[in-house]
């Protein structure tokens, strides 16, 4: 299955990972992290949900599920276009159609954070493998499995899932604030007991 030229498509769910140029650490501190998180929430949230995510060293996972309409305004650096405006471009092809404006935000998340990385670590160059990598999701099974996938990654750094501050777990099975769709993702799991539960079992999704 091909997994890094495929559009990303309003209304579907999306496994977006990408690590560091020949696996390179792309997170050396929590000041990383928390910048990163940061630059998530400016470039991805106005286009898409996130239903999970998580941070390792050198890569990061996201499930998301694209908006189903970007009519709202949003904040980027430079420049703050209404998307209105697309309906007068061509909305099947080019950098301006709206099937590219999730990849060009993903896209624009990444090189944000690789120049503020190279300044901070006085380093050049990309960081990142190039494009950033996607897989889609058509299935309710596929999306539960991709989200205990992603959680249990912190397994392999020797965490608990519910210590692990840069993953979406901790989060998801509390009542703090969160820019996350938390009742959406519960209810997948029936509840927050099954969530925890499904968790502890290894599952047989691959990427």
């Amino acid at each position: 299955m091909k997994i890094r030229l495929e559009p990303l498509e309003q209304g579907y769910f999306y496994h977006i990972f990408n690590r560091g140029i020949n696996s390179c650490n792309v997170f050396l501190n929590d000041d990383n992290r928390l910048f990163f998180l940061a630059k998530v929430k400016q470039y991805l949230l106005p286009v898409a949900d996130v239903y999970a995510y998580c941070l390792m060293p050198n890569h990061f996972h996201f499930i998301i599920r694209i908006k189903d309409d970007f009519s709202e305004e949003f904040a980027e650096e430079g420049t703050s276009p209404k998307f209105q405006t697309l309906a007068k471009l061509n909305k099947e092809s080019g950098l301006h159609s709206e099937k590219s404006v999730a990849s060009k935000q993903i896209a624009k998340l990444i090189s944000s954070y690789t120049q503020a990385f190279n300044k901070y670590h006085n380093r050049h160059g990309s960081l990142f493998e190039r494009p950033f990598k996607r897989k889609k999701i058509e299935s309710e099974l596929y999306l539960l499995k991709s989200i205990v996938y992603v959680h249990r990654n912190v397994l392999d750094l020797s965490y608990k899932m519910n210590e692990y501050q840069f993953s979406s777990y901790k989060s998801l099975i509390s009542n703090t604030r969160t820019s996350m769709k938390r009742k959406e993702v519960i209810e997948l799991f029936e509840n927050v007991e099954n969530f925890i539960f499904v968790h502890q079992i290894e599952n047989d999704y691959e990427i």
